[in-house]
């Protein structure tokens, strides 16, 4: 930096707004002087990770993002596909890590309140919330206190604003300890005529500020997201902000009422950067500028300067750019419902974002500067595989103990498989998370289809929308090509469903990020297909590490390359998602410790008929149970297991590799079956493999099971692969007796050797019987202890008060 450019601002107080030198440097360039002090806090909060992807955005171009479905696509508050009869679902997730981290109510709960402006910001009116979740061991004090805070924020907002939570995932692993993850997905239905947009246009139109007051909370929340935690993050929880739930319902309302009337002409939800973002996103997409006056914002606070007003992230609250003249008509509608609304700004043709303040400029920034052309780093990238990963390539189950048929030998002794079975049903990560989900309203609108914890996919019914009022011949148009929606189509017409799932094991995105990732995308198709949803478009939320390190953006770059790749082999397109790196926390001795890459996947399935699903419990005494993919017989290594992890204390090894031809056949067949009313039930083999997807499905059902396996010779010494290995696109289903010819037959037919029967549900007792051909026994397991390790897992660790079944029963 030349003599003349010497900073305004100390090399401390750049710092400060998240911002390098050089990067103040680009700033001093690009105005041709030095900002000031809210300039460069908007600078600051602009230009992090969290808001204009430096470090991903190249990476994020690969990604499909077109199809014959996808109405919306990347860079709109959330995507929208074409469901059919008229019916368009917006969609979208994102996260709120650090923020839970230091405040976990109030940081999980504003990221409900967050996701859900998204969806409605579009137009849609919200049906349905599911989470990501991840926590380090449930051992520990402190990550009882996070997973308990985080747990009711979620609660408390999603069952305020009445949005039923229907489902979600949560893992544990130390990985997590310092920095827990909180990703929320929301799904929506279009309620308005046309779907709502997010850039400015029409020179003169006023720029209106609805909703919230707005507040000191959440200054900096932007920043703080792209950086790593330590143990002065505690000093951050102004960055987090305060919601109300209550107050979001009405704005909902308000703004789908504002919607309809055909005034609105653009609309953005202020989360991260809060106005400085709103403002300059609106400015940049329209291609025009905005002049804003902070003297007209309302506010609850006293003595705010323009530095806070422009970085504050106070909760439920819109920037609108409205029809001129029309203005009061929407004015009106928020005050009816007991909120904010006043004429702030309005749209200019210089491409800038001014603010006033006291009747003077406060900040004049190139919106472009801001929200479009921002920096963009493209890193080198590994040649070869870290050494981390290399060395756990390595690693071959010849390093553990030999099986037999009754158990393996640890360093505690003979562990039998049914010991082995009953200690990885009660591991946090596999167990029931009826703990978390009893504190969800699942029910909420009465859309839910199947509660939580029946299915490997949650699904949501569609109902008609209420009939879109004809304001001009080209709304009339839409109405006829979408009389689905009007009032006169009779409900029972109506038989199609959403179903949606978030995934991702983030051990295998460790261990091989390409692969996993091409893992976490076939699962994600696999629970959809499971409850007979065709997979149609993808949500994605990548928690990662800091990309200024080799390791981390290796991960970064091969889990989107593999990400990539799947979502294009199972064409399911990219509409958008989140990014969130740097979830690293400082150790005492300073040193950055990164989470698990996590890139979660949050898919979304069509079903044509909801009266043609399935869950995964047994369904009757009786019925055939298959194994749809790879048969048992088939080798498949136990690397990054969940049985490796838990019983070996051991993450080596690889995982899964993807056979995307297999994985479209066996889905395909498994939705087939569904639909034809051939199969009762269907769960897929994922953590802990075979054997713990048969205790589920036991549990689900209150049925036994008595399986009897093929197992080759030169399986024996590996019992355990038999038994708990992952992978092969596995899907376990059960069909009514009746029809095992024609399923058999269609399996033959579609599947080839890929499948195999394993035996028959309730024809013994209640236990689930795991045998060999030859009939010596692997496991006998009854179905109360099971269900005893499974459903109170979480609970325990807690020191909650549980009830066995057998108390219940006495």
């Amino acid at each position: 930096m030349t003599a003349t450019s010497k900073p305004a601002f100390s090399a401390e107080e750049i710092a400060a707004e998240g911002l390098k030198p050089e990067e103040y440097e680009e700033i001093v360039r690009r105005l041709g002087r030095h900002p000031n002090k809210a300039e460069l806090g908007m600078f600051g909060v602009m230009w992090s990770e969290h808001c204009c992807y430096k470090n991903s955005r190249p990476l994020l171009k690969q990604f499909p993002t077109t199809g014959d479905r996808i109405l919306v696509g990347p860079g709109e508050n959330a995507g929208v596909v074409d469901l059919g009869d008229g019916f368009q679902l917006a969609f979208k997730i994102e996260s709120h890590n650090h923020p839970s981290a230091v405040e976990p109510f109030q940081g999980a709960a504003t990221g409900v309140g967050g996701i859900l402006r998204d969806i409605f910001t579009m137009g849609a009116r919200p049906i349905a919330l599911l989470n990501s979740l991840r926590f380090g061991s449930l051992e520990d004090a402190k990550t009882q206190r996070l997973f308990q805070g985080v747990v009711a924020g979620i609660s408390h907002y999603g069952n305020c604003v009445g949005v039923p939570t229907v489902g979600g995932e949560v893992y544990f692993d130390s990985a997590y300890s310092g920095n827990p993850l909180v990703n929320v997905m929301a799904l929506g239905l279009m309620e308005t005529a046309e779907i709502v947009k997010s850039g400015a246009s029409g020179l003169g139109n006023p720029v209106l500020y609805v909703g919230s007051t707005t507040g000191r909370d959440g200054m900096g929340g932007a920043s703080f997201a792209s950086a790593e935690l330590s143990d002065e993050s505690i000093d951050n929880r102004p960055a987090v902000q305060v919601g109300d739930p209550f107050l979001e319902k009405s704005l909902i309302e308000a703004c789908l009422e504002a919607f309809k009337t055909g005034a609105v002409v653009a609309a953005q939800d202020m989360g991260a950067a809060g106005i400085t973002c709103s403002t300059s996103e609106m400015a940049a997409k329209g291609g025009v500028g905005i002049e804003l006056d902070l003297d007209k914002i309302p506010v609850r606070e006293t003595g705010m300067v323009s530095y806070e007003y422009l970085l504050s992230e106070s909760q439920e609250r819109m920037l609108f750019v409205a029809h001129k003249g029309r203005e009061q008509e929407l004015i009106d509608i928020f005050h009816r419902w007991g909120l904010q609304a006043v004429v702030a700004g309005t749209v200019i043709a210089e491409p800038i974002v001014r603010i006033f303040f006291q009747g003077e400029i406060a900040a004049e920034i190139p919106a472009e500067a801001l929200a479009e052309n921002t920096p963009l780093y493209h890193r080198q990238l590994l040649t070869e595989p870290p050494e981390y990963a290399r060395q756990a390539w390595e690693w071959t189950a010849d390093s553990l103990p030999r099986c037999t048929t009754t158990g393996i030998e640890l360093q505690g002794g003979l562990q039998s498989w049914n010991d082995i079975l009953l200690t990885l049903l009660d591991t946090p990560t596999i167990a029931s998370k009826n703990w978390v989900y009893r504190q969800y309203d699942h029910q909420v609108q009465n859309n839910t289809v199947i509660l939580p914890g029946g299915a490997d996919a949650a699904v949501i019914r569609l109902r008609p929308l209420e009939e879109i009022p004809n304001r001009s011949t080209e709304h009339l148009d839409f109405a006829r090509r979408n009389r689905s929606r009007s009032r006169s189509v009779p409900q029972e017409s109506l038989k199609s469903g959403v179903a949606a799932t978030v995934d991702c094991n983030p051990r295998y995105v460790y261990l091989d990020p390409y692969e996993g990732a091409k893992a976490v995308v076939a699962e994600a198709a696999r629970n959809l297909s499971c409850v007979g949803a065709e997979p149609l478009a993808v949500t994605d939320n990548l928690n990662f590490g800091s990309p200024e390190k080799p390791i981390g953006y290796w991960q970064l770059a091969e889990a989107c390359r593999g990400l990539a790749e799947g979502c294009r082999e199972l064409a399911t397109p990219v509409t958008g998602g989140n990014v969130s790196l740097y979830n690293e926390t400082l150790d005492s001795q300073g040193i950055p410790q990164p989470i698990y890459p996590t890139p979660v996947v949050g898919m979304v399935g069509l079903i044509p008929d909801i009266t043609k699903i399935c869950g995964q419990g047994w369904q009757a005494s009786g019925d055939v149970i298959y194994l749809l993919g790879l048969p048992i017989q088939s080798k498949i290594s136990l690397g990054a297991s969940e049985y490796l992890a838990t019983i070996h204390s051991t993450v080596a090894g690889k995982p899964p590799r993807v056979d995307f031809d297999l994985e479209r056949r066996v889905q395909k067949v498994c939705r087939e079956g569904i639909r034809n009313g051939w199969v009762r039930s269907a769960h897929d083999s994922a953590e802990g493999g075979v054997a713990i997807a048969l205790a589920e499905c036991c549990i689900a059902g209150k049925l036994g099971a008595k399986i009897n396996l093929e197992i080759a010779p030169t399986q024996l010494n590996r019992l355990d692969e038999v038994l708990f290995a992952e992978g092969g696109a596995r899907i376990l289903v059960s069909v009514a007796s009746e029809q095992q010819e024609i399923w058999e037959s269609y399996l033959q037919e579609h599947l080839g050797q890929e499948w195999e029967k394993l035996g028959v549900v309730g024809n013994f007792e209640t236990d689930l019987g795991v045998f060999t051909t030859d009939n010596q026994t692997l496991i006998k397991v009854s179905i109360e202890d099971m269900s005893d390790r499974y459903s109170h897992a979480i609970a325990r660790r807690l020191a909650i008060p549980t009830t066995t079944a057998k108390e219940v029963r006495s």
